[in-house]
């Protein structure tokens, strides 16, 4: 049909005659007309109900792929340096327990007391006394603090400052004081708190 003859239907065409009840007898163009409108919602509501949600779905996948694209590249790079991590687990594993040897445990308390005692003994110092104070509990680790006075020049508190680092458990100083008792004398008295620590077998 010329398009010519359409328009002119569609200006002689008057709403009111239209029956809903009786679609069929409408004319041809205006059936035409309707029919592609109802196309172009049922196109437009089957894209946003359906459509779209596949669309998002897509998208997930693709950002899944991602994901699990990165997970892989990662477990076959530690799968390819299994062997390396394995040594080295080994080296840290050698490397704490000497570590925690030097620890000592509660039995070897008295005996690091005595060592430090032989230790300023043996630097000439006068040990006046040496008391093992309260446990400080810490995450992994307890400290053991010691108070130590002792008496002695500055050579000899220096060498036994030394030789503290020589001992076999490990011990850190800390809170040093050092006066002069008097001014008739070259001795100097020092105040200094050793820390030992120990390991917490309940962690």
């Amino acid at each position: 049909m010329p398009i010519t003859d359409v328009l002119k239907s569609l200006n002689d065409l008057d709403i009111s005659d239209l029956d809903l009840d009786n679609v069929g007898s409408w004319p041809g163009v205006i059936k035409s007309i309707v029919g592609v409108v109802l196309f172009a919602a049922v196109s437009v509501a089957g894209y946003y109900y359906h459509i779209e949600g596949l669309q998002q779905q897509l998208n997930q996948v693709r950002s899944d792929e991602l994901e699990l694209r990165r997970d892989f590249e990662k477990k076959a790079f530690e799968s390819a340096n299994l062997e390396a991590y394995k040594r080295q687990l080994v080296e840290m594993e050698e490397s704490f327990g000497a570590l925690v040897s030097q620890l000592p445990s509660d039995t070897e308390v008295p005996g690091l007391l005595e060592d430090i005692t032989t230790k300023g003994e043996l630097n000439g110092l006068t040990i006046d006394t040496i008391d093992l104070l309260d446990e400080v509990p810490q995450a992994f680790y307890i400290e053991l603090p010691i108070k130590i006075n002792a008496v002695g020049s500055y050579h000899d508190l220096g060498a036994f400052i030394s030789g503290m680092a020589g001992l076999p458990r490990i011990v850190t100083l800390h809170d040093f004081d050092i006066k002069t008792p008097g001014s008739a004398t070259n001795r100097l008295q020092m105040s200094i708190l050793a820390k030992t620590y120990r390991y917490r077998d309940d962690e």
